[in-house]
Protein backbone atom coordinates (compact mmCIF):
# COMPACT_ATOMS: atom_id res chain seq x y z
CA UNK A 1 0.00 0.00 0.00
CA UNK A 2 1.02 3.37 -1.20
CA UNK A 3 -0.14 6.75 1.16
CA UNK A 4 -2.01 8.67 2.48
CA UNK A 5 -4.75 6.79 2.69
CA UNK A 6 -7.99 7.69 0.25
CA UNK A 7 -11.42 7.06 -0.18
CA UNK A 8 -11.81 3.73 -2.73
CA UNK A 9 -14.53 3.82 -4.91
CA UNK A 10 -14.92 0.23 -5.73
CA UNK A 11 -16.39 -0.74 -9.70
CA UNK A 12 -17.84 -3.97 -9.67
CA UNK A 13 -19.35 -6.05 -12.40
CA UNK A 14 -18.78 -7.41 -15.49
CA UNK A 15 -17.68 -6.86 -19.17
CA UNK A 16 -18.82 -3.05 -18.90
CA UNK A 17 -17.02 -2.71 -15.79
CA UNK A 18 -14.07 -4.22 -16.69
CA UNK A 19 -13.76 -2.61 -20.26
CA UNK A 20 -14.32 0.83 -18.45
CA UNK A 21 -11.10 1.72 -18.25
CA UNK A 22 -10.18 1.80 -22.27
CA UNK A 23 -11.17 5.12 -23.01
CA UNK A 24 -14.63 4.55 -20.54
CA UNK A 25 -16.26 5.84 -17.74
CA UNK A 26 -14.28 4.05 -15.49
CA UNK A 27 -11.08 5.55 -17.07
CA UNK A 28 -12.81 8.89 -16.97
CA UNK A 29 -13.79 8.12 -12.64
CA UNK A 30 -9.95 7.62 -12.32
CA UNK A 31 -8.89 11.40 -14.08
CA UNK A 32 -11.75 13.65 -12.19
CA UNK A 33 -11.31 12.14 -8.83
CA UNK A 34 -7.14 11.96 -9.79
CA UNK A 35 -6.12 13.61 -6.19
CA UNK A 36 -9.81 12.76 -4.35
CA UNK A 37 -10.10 8.89 -3.91
CA UNK A 38 -8.69 5.66 -6.05
CA UNK A 39 -11.11 4.16 -8.39
CA UNK A 40 -10.84 0.38 -7.60
CA UNK A 41 -11.93 -2.01 -10.73
CA UNK A 42 -13.24 -5.27 -10.05
CA UNK A 43 -14.36 -6.20 -13.24
CA UNK A 44 -15.25 -9.71 -14.87
CA UNK A 45 -16.44 -10.11 -18.58
CA UNK A 46 -18.71 -12.16 -19.02
CA UNK A 47 -20.05 -12.57 -15.39
CA UNK A 48 -23.40 -12.96 -14.18
CA UNK A 49 -24.87 -12.14 -10.65
CA UNK A 50 -24.82 -15.59 -9.21
CA UNK A 51 -21.09 -15.71 -9.65
CA UNK A 52 -20.77 -12.69 -8.19
CA UNK A 53 -22.16 -13.53 -4.98
CA UNK A 54 -19.49 -16.58 -4.88
CA UNK A 55 -16.69 -14.26 -4.82
CA UNK A 56 -18.96 -11.20 -3.02
CA UNK A 57 -17.00 -11.96 0.82
CA UNK A 58 -13.52 -12.55 -0.94
CA UNK A 59 -13.89 -8.95 -3.18
CA UNK A 60 -15.76 -6.99 -0.10
CA UNK A 61 -14.51 -8.86 3.57
CA UNK A 62 -16.62 -7.57 6.09
CA UNK A 63 -13.70 -7.68 8.88
CA UNK A 64 -11.22 -5.35 6.66
CA UNK A 65 -9.87 -2.43 8.07
CA UNK A 66 -11.11 0.20 5.71
CA UNK A 67 -14.27 -0.04 3.61
CA UNK A 68 -15.19 1.49 0.36
CA UNK A 69 -16.80 4.78 0.13
CA UNK A 70 -18.63 4.20 -2.76
CA UNK A 71 -19.58 0.84 -4.81
CA UNK A 72 -20.86 1.20 -8.09
CA UNK A 73 -22.48 -2.57 -8.99
CA UNK A 74 -23.45 -3.09 -12.99
CA UNK A 75 -24.67 -7.12 -13.24
CA UNK A 76 -27.95 -7.71 -15.60
CA UNK A 77 -26.43 -7.45 -19.36
CA UNK A 78 -25.53 -11.57 -19.13
CA UNK A 79 -28.61 -12.76 -16.92
CA UNK A 80 -30.68 -11.70 -19.47
CA UNK A 81 -29.97 -13.53 -22.33
CA UNK A 82 -32.06 -16.48 -23.40
CA UNK A 83 -31.59 -19.43 -21.07
CA UNK A 84 -29.13 -22.40 -22.14
CA UNK A 85 -31.35 -25.85 -23.05
CA UNK A 86 -28.28 -27.35 -21.37
CA UNK A 87 -28.38 -25.63 -18.51
CA UNK A 88 -25.21 -23.38 -18.64
CA UNK A 89 -24.26 -20.18 -19.72
CA UNK A 90 -24.72 -17.01 -18.13
CA UNK A 91 -28.96 -16.95 -17.86
CA UNK A 92 -30.81 -15.89 -14.72
CA UNK A 93 -33.83 -16.04 -13.86
CA UNK A 94 -35.49 -12.86 -13.48
CA UNK A 95 -36.42 -13.33 -9.77
CA UNK A 96 -33.04 -14.81 -9.31
CA UNK A 97 -31.22 -11.64 -10.79
CA UNK A 98 -33.50 -9.27 -8.52
CA UNK A 99 -32.98 -11.70 -5.23
CA UNK A 100 -29.08 -11.72 -6.02
CA UNK A 101 -28.79 -7.81 -6.39
CA UNK A 102 -30.93 -7.68 -2.97
CA UNK A 103 -28.39 -9.75 -1.35
CA UNK A 104 -25.42 -8.17 -3.47
CA UNK A 105 -26.83 -4.89 -1.89
CA UNK A 106 -27.13 -5.90 1.59
CA UNK A 107 -23.38 -6.92 1.99
CA UNK A 108 -22.04 -3.54 0.49
CA UNK A 109 -24.83 -1.55 2.61
CA UNK A 110 -23.34 -3.24 6.00
CA UNK A 111 -19.61 -3.07 5.39
CA UNK A 112 -20.26 0.05 6.98
CA UNK A 113 -22.24 3.48 7.84
CA UNK A 114 -20.44 5.16 5.73
CA UNK A 115 -20.44 3.13 2.55
CA UNK A 116 -22.80 4.21 -0.50
CA UNK A 117 -24.01 2.22 -3.38
CA UNK A 118 -25.04 3.06 -6.96
CA UNK A 119 -26.63 0.00 -9.38
CA UNK A 120 -26.56 0.31 -12.75
CA UNK A 121 -28.98 -0.72 -15.06
CA UNK A 122 -28.45 -2.57 -18.40
CA UNK A 123 -27.83 -0.58 -20.87
CA UNK A 124 -29.91 -1.03 -24.20
CA UNK A 125 -28.47 -2.97 -27.02
CA UNK A 126 -27.91 -2.67 -30.87
CA UNK A 127 -28.74 -6.25 -31.78
CA UNK A 128 -28.42 -5.46 -35.33
CA UNK A 129 -24.31 -5.11 -34.65
CA UNK A 130 -24.03 -8.14 -32.72
CA UNK A 131 -22.38 -10.77 -34.32
CA UNK A 132 -23.18 -14.67 -33.61
CA UNK A 133 -26.31 -13.86 -32.01
CA UNK A 134 -28.55 -16.46 -32.79
CA UNK A 135 -28.49 -19.62 -30.86
CA UNK A 136 -28.39 -23.44 -32.33
CA UNK A 137 -32.57 -23.08 -32.33
CA UNK A 138 -32.64 -19.95 -33.99
CA UNK A 139 -33.29 -17.86 -31.04
CA UNK A 140 -31.65 -14.33 -30.57
CA UNK A 141 -29.32 -14.77 -27.29
CA UNK A 142 -29.76 -11.08 -26.39
CA UNK A 143 -32.83 -8.84 -27.10
CA UNK A 144 -33.49 -5.28 -26.04
CA UNK A 145 -36.18 -6.31 -24.84
CA UNK A 146 -34.85 -8.51 -22.04
CA UNK A 147 -32.47 -5.90 -20.95
CA UNK A 148 -35.50 -3.15 -20.54
CA UNK A 149 -36.76 -6.13 -18.15
CA UNK A 150 -33.68 -6.96 -16.29
CA UNK A 151 -33.14 -3.11 -16.03
CA UNK A 152 -36.56 -2.47 -14.66
CA UNK A 153 -35.95 -5.50 -12.27
CA UNK A 154 -33.00 -3.75 -11.08
CA UNK A 155 -34.43 -0.69 -10.62
CA UNK A 156 -37.40 -2.22 -8.36
CA UNK A 157 -34.78 -3.52 -6.36
CA UNK A 158 -32.96 0.03 -5.88
CA UNK A 159 -36.58 1.72 -5.11
CA UNK A 160 -37.10 -1.17 -2.45
CA UNK A 161 -33.27 -0.98 -0.73
CA UNK A 162 -33.07 2.74 -1.03
CA UNK A 163 -30.19 1.94 -3.07
CA UNK A 164 -29.28 5.01 -5.43
CA UNK A 165 -30.19 3.40 -9.10
CA UNK A 166 -29.31 4.65 -12.87
CA UNK A 167 -30.97 3.09 -15.54
CA UNK A 168 -29.09 3.11 -18.48
CA UNK A 169 -31.77 1.63 -20.73
CA UNK A 170 -33.78 4.98 -20.57
CA UNK A 171 -30.30 7.39 -20.87
CA UNK A 172 -29.16 5.86 -24.17
CA UNK A 173 -32.17 6.14 -25.77
CA UNK A 174 -32.77 9.67 -24.78
CA UNK A 175 -29.35 10.42 -27.27
CA UNK A 176 -29.87 10.71 -31.35
CA UNK A 177 -28.28 7.98 -33.08
CA UNK A 178 -27.83 5.57 -30.14
CA UNK A 179 -27.54 2.27 -31.63
CA UNK A 180 -25.15 3.73 -34.10
CA UNK A 181 -22.88 5.67 -31.32
CA UNK A 182 -23.09 4.24 -27.86
CA UNK A 183 -21.57 0.74 -29.01
CA UNK A 184 -18.30 -1.24 -30.08
CA UNK A 185 -20.21 -4.51 -31.10
CA UNK A 186 -23.74 -3.85 -30.28
CA UNK A 187 -23.21 -4.48 -26.29
CA UNK A 188 -20.20 -2.84 -25.24
CA UNK A 189 -19.86 1.02 -24.93
CA UNK A 190 -17.95 3.19 -27.06
CA UNK A 191 -16.26 6.47 -25.51
CA UNK A 192 -19.35 8.25 -26.66
CA UNK A 193 -21.43 5.20 -24.79
CA UNK A 194 -19.10 5.93 -21.53
CA UNK A 195 -19.75 9.15 -21.65
CA UNK A 196 -23.44 8.97 -20.69
CA UNK A 197 -22.31 6.45 -17.91
CA UNK A 198 -19.84 9.21 -16.26
CA UNK A 199 -22.69 12.05 -16.75
CA UNK A 200 -25.64 9.62 -15.41
CA UNK A 201 -23.19 8.70 -12.54
CA UNK A 202 -21.60 12.65 -11.23
CA UNK A 203 -25.52 13.64 -11.79
CA UNK A 204 -25.94 10.77 -8.77
CA UNK A 205 -22.93 11.80 -6.97
CA UNK A 206 -23.70 15.47 -7.13
CA UNK A 207 -27.37 15.35 -5.87
CA UNK A 208 -26.92 12.63 -3.45
CA UNK A 209 -27.52 14.14 0.47
CA UNK A 210 -24.82 12.07 1.45
CA UNK A 211 -22.43 12.99 4.37
CA UNK A 212 -20.02 13.38 3.65
CA UNK A 213 -20.04 14.02 0.11
CA UNK A 214 -18.44 12.25 -2.45
CA UNK A 215 -19.08 14.28 -4.98
CA UNK A 216 -15.28 15.26 -6.56
CA UNK A 217 -15.61 19.31 -6.11
CA UNK A 218 -16.86 19.03 -2.44
CA UNK A 219 -13.97 16.65 -1.64
CA UNK A 220 -10.57 17.53 -0.72
CA UNK A 221 -7.54 17.37 -2.83
CA UNK A 222 -4.74 15.53 -1.65
CA UNK A 223 -1.89 17.85 -0.57
CA UNK A 224 -4.33 20.72 -1.82
CA UNK A 225 -2.47 23.42 0.29
CA UNK A 226 -1.44 26.92 -1.52
CA UNK A 227 2.51 26.46 -2.14
CA UNK A 228 5.36 28.50 -3.06
CA UNK A 229 6.16 26.53 -5.63
CA UNK A 230 3.08 26.30 -7.41
CA UNK A 231 3.07 27.85 -10.91
CA UNK A 232 3.41 31.43 -10.99
CA UNK A 233 0.49 34.16 -12.01
CA UNK A 234 1.29 36.53 -14.84
CA UNK A 235 1.75 39.32 -11.97
CA UNK A 236 5.07 37.47 -11.22
CA UNK A 237 3.89 37.59 -7.43
CA UNK A 238 1.51 35.45 -6.57
CA UNK A 239 0.93 31.44 -7.56
CA UNK A 240 -2.03 29.09 -9.09
CA UNK A 241 -2.98 26.45 -7.04
CA UNK A 242 -3.83 23.37 -9.78
CA UNK A 243 -5.20 20.94 -6.95
CA UNK A 244 -8.65 21.13 -7.68
CA UNK A 245 -8.21 21.70 -11.40
CA UNK A 246 -9.08 18.30 -14.51
CA UNK A 247 -7.08 18.67 -17.06
CA UNK A 248 -8.19 18.75 -19.74
CA UNK A 249 -12.54 19.37 -19.18
CA UNK A 250 -12.68 20.98 -16.17
CA UNK A 251 -15.99 22.46 -16.89
CA UNK A 252 -17.47 19.12 -18.28
CA UNK A 253 -18.01 17.30 -14.76
CA UNK A 254 -18.97 20.77 -13.23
Amino acid sequence: MVGPSRPQFVLFGSSIVQDSYYEGWGATLSHVYARKADIVLRGYAAWNSRRALEVLDIIFPKDAKEQPSLVIVYFGGNDSTIPNPNGIGPHVPLDEYKENMRKIGMHVKNLSDKTRTIFLTTPPINEAQILYNIDPQGQLQRTNEACRIYAEACMEVCHEMNVKGIDLWSAFQKVDNWKDVCFLDGIHLTNEGSKIVTKEIMNVLKEAEWEPSLYWKSMPSEFGEDSPYDVVQPDGKTTYNMSNIIYPNNDLWD
